[in-house]
């Protein structure tokens, strides 16, 4: 087994995202720049990695795509669309594949990574949320009700596109979801040529940051902001919110088929369940830092990085951990099991 820890600066990366007031209204620029040709991108922060087939995809600042086809010993970089940060990755087979990240960018391939076009963009999300809302808000006959669910949709629209997206789920190449901050939430059912928001079909009422989502088969998990988790047992139709066992962020989740979930976050906290996240159990890190990533391996096993570069290895679908020797000494932020050996 070969694991891949990429090294970014997570604080930072959150200050980016997350922190400050809005930003002007007008389109940035950074949205139609395309990235620049760096000697120095490998050395860039990295924020999220994943599998392609046997090739190795990462993301991270200014836009920057590496790509690495023998396991992670040489990386070269293509250029994207744009200039923002990315900060999310993820492929369905070993040609088509999407990312996100600031400014709410979508950005799509279809030749595993080689070149990429931009699908949609914060401009694009925020136009679409306000005409979804107009639209409930019209069938409803009570005028508090109304404003209620103009308001988001209408600060969203004065806002720009400011906000994140966080993380990527696809069910298949058509199907996907994206979540982000302030309860972004948008649906595909065409491999991303159009996006629906979903804002409506989650139960997020102090509209909370989502920071993760992740599916088995039909069954979608999103984790977020203060202990904000939520579940859909329909294929993403709907999201229900689960009884959390914790007041802090969860940063993300690793699920499988056999009902196990393991959810992740602030100060080393994990849970875990085995009943699809009806009930949790605290699992033991022995560390106090922040975990910012994790996956299931191929042998079932879960594996755990934290802001610390600490590697933590479960046996037991997520309901023990521990450390592991190779963890790195700098902030991670992505892991991802190589097919090499």
């Amino acid at each position: 087994m070969r694991l891949a820890v990429f090294a970014g600066v997570l604080l930072i990366v959150a200050t980016l995202l997350l922190g400050g007031g809005p930003v002007s209204a007008q389109r940035p620029l950074v949205l139609e720049r395309p990235s620049l040709l760096s000697d120095k991108a490998a050395g860039a922060a990295i924020l999220a990695v994943t599998r392609a087939g046997d090739r190795l995809v990462a993301v991270g600042e200014r836009g920057i795509v590496l790509l690495s086809d023998d396991s992670g010993r040489s990386w070269r970089q293509v250029v994207t669309p744009v200039r923002v940060s990315l900060a999310t990755v993820t492929f369905v087979g070993e040609k088509k594949g999407w990312a996100a990240g600031h400014l709410g960018v979508i950005l799509h391939t279809e030749d595993g990574g080689e070149s990429w076009v931009k699908q949609f963009d914060g401009t694009q999300a925020a136009a679409l949320a306000l005409a979804a809302a107009e639209q409930r808000a019209a069938a409803e006959p009570d005028p508090e009700k109304r404003e209620d669910i103009l308001f988001s949709a209408q600060r969203l629209m004065e806002d720009g596109p400011d906000k994140p997206f966080l993380d990527l789920c696809f069910l298949d190449e058509q199907t996907g979801f994206v979540v982000g901050a302030f309860n972004l939430i948008f649906r595909t059912t065409d491999g991303g040529a159009t996006w629906t928001p979903w804002q409506d079909r989650v139960v997020n009422p102090m509209e909370l940051h989502f920071y993760g989502i992740q599916n088995t088969g039909e069954t979608f998990y999103i984790a977020g902001e203060q202990g904000t988790l939520l579940r859909s047992t329909d294929g993403g139709a709907h999201f229900t919110a689960l009884a959390s066992p914790y007041e802090g962020s969860f940063f993300g989740l690793v699920t499988d088929p056999g009902g196990n979930v393991v959810v992740f976050g602030l100060r080393g906290n994990v849970f875990h369940s085995n009943d699809k996240g009806e009930s949790w159990d605290r699992v033991k890190t022995g560390i106090p830092v922040s975990l910012s990533a994790g996956i299931r391996l191929a042998d079932g096993k879960v594996a755990l990085v934290s802001q610390a570069g600490d590697l933590l290895l479960s046996n037991d679908g997520g309901q023990s951990f521990e450390p592991q020797p190779d963890g790195q000494p700098i902030p991670a932020t992505g892991i991802v099991q190589t097919a090499a050996p």
